[in-house]
């Protein structure tokens, strides 16, 4: 692919595949070929399926590592809807369609026998609930809300500081990704490849502010703790999050999943209970609100959204992606060369945008020659091991 995507105005960019599963070796076939797999152990070891079910899973993992593509059945809700996103793509090989659409509609089609669409017991029951649940009763979420109370004492500056490199490294809590990782998680202490923090603050003058989240528990406190000093500050007028329709991903948060946390929130004491009660005073004041649009599911990239979902993000005085696959999505998921400045990857977004990513899958833009010198001479999969971030940030011109 050479110039620019779509044919949209904009700057000449270099060639960029988009990413597939068909290259032996690469991250993207580990994805379905490894992390699936285990994935799918995962949830038959947590939940009492019985066994046509746990037949029909088997069934769907034959099907995306070695199989060609099925179509949704022909009573599932949203079928018209993948009919349209996969024009094209069904009856044709996973592993050489774009790595995007793949896993997406992976993720999709798990909720099949788990009967979540479905009308009977099974119905609306979340397949990862057990992961999302171990996770907030886990230590390291008390954690977090016991260090919530050291934000009151810390001078304006140096809490939003905080604030942000929580919202960056929380993204580290993707259960998805710590489920196959060969170590133990990395430590919030990882390097940024990629640091605009300076220019993300600089729009935040009181307007209001999308984001658009990613993952629950852990990462949706340190969102949560984030909004709330944006809006306490006068920074943010209104906060809108963006949310999953249904479960997504693992761990990706749903309403449910913002409930969830906030219930920890003020169910715990000192300044956990009193953000999680003034974020919950914004909920119901309209301060806060909570979007849960069917396009957050969708296996495409954000350059593809339907109207409503762009004029919401232009009249946001900034938007907010928090994590990988939002990053993935916004700038197509290609193989870029890692030196094209993101502004001329994202250029045509319909209004300033903001990335705050941990680097778990190979797509990348915007690094300085020398950053990716140095990484690429550490012998490490930077790219996808979880141990570098970023924040970046477009204005359209």
């Amino acid at each position: 692919m050479g110039g620019h995507p779509e044919g949209l105005p904009g700057p000449a960019l270099p060639p960029a595949p988009p990413i597939t599963c068909d290259e032996p070796g690469s991250f993207a076939r580990s994805v379905f070929q490894d992390r699936h797999p285990v994935l799918v152990g995962r949830i038959l070891d947590a939940v009492p399926y019985g066994p046509e079910r746990r037949r029909a899973f088997a069934a769907l993992l034959e099907e995306s590592r070695s199989g060609t593509v099925a179509g949704l059945p022909r009573e599932a809700p949203d079928r018209a809807a993948w009919e349209e996103w996969g024009e094209g793509r069904f009856g044709r090989p996973w592993a050489e369609l774009p790595f995007l659409w793949s896993e997406s509609y992976f993720y999709r089609r798990l909720l099949d026998p788990a009967g979540y669409l479905a009308p009977g017991a099974w119905h609306g029951v979340d397949l990862f609930a057990p992961f999302k649940d171990a996770e907030l009763d886990g230590p390291g979420f008390a954690a977090d809300l016991a260090a919530l109370d050291e934000l009151p004492g810390l001078a304006p500056d140096d809490r939003e500081h905080v604030l942000l490199a929580a919202a960056v490294w929380g993204n580290q809590a993707d259960l998805g990704f710590t489920m196959v990782a060969e170590a133990a998680a990395p430590e919030a202490s990882g390097t940024f490849v990629a640091d605009e923090s300076v220019r993300l603050w600089s729009l935040l003058d009181g307007g209001t502010v999308v984001v658009v989240t990613d993952n629950s528990a852990r990462e949706i406190l340190a969102d949560l703790a984030l909004v709330d000093d944006l809006l306490a500050s006068g920074r943010a007028r209104e906060v809108d999050l963006l949310v999953k329709p249904r479960p997504y991903y693992v761990s990706d948060a749903t309403t449910q999943d913002v409930l969830s946390c906030l219930r920890r929130m003020t169910a715990a004491s000192g300044e956990a209970a009193r953000t999680g009660g003034r974020l919950l005073a914004a909920l119901r004041e309209g301060r806060l609100t909570l979007t849960a649009h069917p396009f957050a599911c969708a296996p495409l990239g954000y350059r593809d959204m339907p109207d409503d979902l762009r004029e919401r993000f232009a009249a946001a005085r900034l938007t907010v992606m928090k994590g990988d696959l939002n990053y993935r999505r916004l700038v197509d998921d290609r193989l870029w060369p890692p030196t094209v400045p993101f502004a001329d990857v994202t250029t045509w977004f319909p209004g300033p945008v903001a990335t705050l990513r941990t680097l778990k899958s190979d797509t990348v833009a915007g690094l300085a020659p020398e950053t990716v010198a140095r990484l690429d001479a550490g012998g490490t999969a930077w790219r996808t091991s979880g141990t570098h971030a970023l924040i970046q940030v477009t204005v359209p011109g």
